[in-house]
């Protein structure tokens, strides 16, 4: 199938060190449309850069024309992202940088945030919790 070619070219390119756009797969992951516009906003998240849940929450507040947004609910949205790596839900950090909430196991979040270049010194492997 097309799409699965062009997702491994993307993926061989993103681990070459190169920065494949998500714009060039026709992505269509399904969800509620909160968690669409969460993983919307994960894909504005530009390579080699992350962000919290918390500020992710204060977007989808103002979007949503809110006061306030829980990140909870933000952090089971990312949780939930069909398609890891290409919508880069590695890239969301908890507030005081604990690197927390990867499916993939934070081993992998680790080596995916250092493939991109991100400033690891900031972030750490919290020593306990249920996201590990």
């Amino acid at each position: 199938m097309p799409i699965f070619e062009a997702a491994k070219k993307w993926l061989d390119r993103y681990f070459a060190g190169e920065k494949p756009g998500i714009s060039e797969l026709p992505l269509a992951p399904i969800g509620s449309e909160f968690r669409q516009e969460v993983w919307n906003f994960l894909c504005a998240i530009p390579y080699g850069e992350v962000t919290t849940y918390g500020g992710i929450a204060k977007k989808m507040a103002i979007k949503m024309n809110r006061e306030r947004m829980s990140s909870r609910a933000v952090g089971g949205a990312v949780g939930r992202n069909p398609i890891s790596i290409i919508i880069p839900c590695h890239r969301v950090v908890g507030s005081n940088g604990s690197l927390t909430g990867y499916a993939g196991g934070v081993k992998s979040k680790i080596k995916l945030l250092e493939l991109e270049g991100v400033d690891m010194s900031r972030l750490f492997v919290p020593q306990k919790g249920t996201a590990l």
